[in-house]
């Protein structure tokens, strides 16, 4: 019994939108499938973490739409308030800044409003899996993915983030992810380094481990952040030896 109900338990949904009448189509469509439901609605408004909090849902549907971005700044307070519910930014027009500022909201996909039933179902379902869509993003547009790792890197110089932590990474493998910042692949780097292919994915699965990332840009836009590696090509020397002591090992995929 216990079983069988596990298999039932849907993913549940809260929408937050300033449109009522996109809240109904959204929560119609969901509610037809057989593994999602719309927990809760509601308007864009400072109430809206204490509303997460009380529902506890797996996913928030976040407007980010303008004026002032407010949607975003909503998604920020709630994905640090509420570590374990995962936000999937909805917008009407793609836009680079927007774009930048759901990244550092924490989001965990971003998509666009025109999108069907079925591919915004499927993203909740990706998010649901510890998946982010969000990096996707970065990989099929490389002029917004350099345009992002500049501005990670700006925010690190500026000073404009907390105490840098020392980089859990060896030195072979700050180089290897900042070629992969630059876009290029398995084969690419390892002709680059006249080492073989297989160590470049040797390193890679070292890397996503470490830093505990989902895929390659997730691990990526990880050390962007910490300010550990450079889009311009050097990777910066680590702050002290990789600690073995707090790191915590998962699986990941470095075939690329």
């Amino acid at each position: 019994m216990v079983a069988s109900a596990r298999k039932m338990e849907k993913i549940t949904v809260f929408l937050v939108d300033s449109q009522g009448l996109f809240r109904q189509g959204v929560k119609l469509a969901l509610n037809q499938t057989q593994d999602i439901e719309v927990a809760g609605e509601a308007d864009l408004s400072d109430e809206v973490p204490e509303l997460i909090q009380t529902f506890s849902p797996h996913i928030v549907l976040m407007d980010a739409n303008p004026p002032f971005l407010d949607g975003l700044d909503l998604a920020r307070r709630i994905t640090q308030r509420c570590p374990t519910v995962s936000v999937i930014a909805l917008t009407s027009h793609e836009d680079d800044d927007e774009f930048f500022q759901a990244i550092r909201s924490g989001a965990a996909a971003y998509l666009g409003k025109r999108a069907s039933a079925e591919e915004l179902a499927e993203t909740i379902r990706r998010v649901h899996r510890g998946e982010y869509p969000i990096n996707d993003s970065l990989l099929v547009r490389p002029r917004v993915a350099q345009q992002v790792l500049r501005q990670f890197q700006s925010l690190s110089l500026m000073g404009k983030r907390a105490e840098a932590l020392a980089a859990p990474l060896s030195p072979r493998e700050l180089e290897i992810l900042t070629y992969i910042a630059q876009g290029c692949q398995n084969k690419q780097i390892a002709h680059t380094l006249a080492i073989s292919e297989q160590t470049i994915k040797n390193h890679i699965t070292s890397i996503l481990r470490k830093l505990d990332a989902n895929d390659r840009t997730h691990a990526v836009v990880l050390a962007i952040r910490q300010g550990w590696i450079s889009v311009e090509g050097k990777p910066r020397t680590p702050q002290s030896k990789p600690s073995q002591e707090n790191i915590e090992y998962s699986t990941g995929n470095p075939e690329k």
